[in-house]
């Protein structure tokens, strides 16, 4: 459960972000969009293998 403290006369759009922001933090929705299809763990592999080829490419591209 997430709580967010509101201190008197604090601003309720103010209170809101920082609910939506510890929301997103939890990984709630991600999860759950996850869980709505099932991928076969061969095609989680070759996604998770592609990612990290990507990020390499981007870490050689700075240097």
């Amino acid at each position: 459960m997430i709580i967010v403290p509101v201190k008197e006369g604090e601003n309720i759009e103010k209170a809101l972000k920082k609910f939506k922001r510890k929301f997103e933090k939890t990984g709630v929705i991600k999860e759950l969009r996850a869980r709505q299809q099932f991928d076969k763990p061969s095609v989680l592999k070759r996604l998770k293998m592609e990612h990290a080829i990507y990020v390499q490419k981007l870490r050689a591209a700075e240097d």
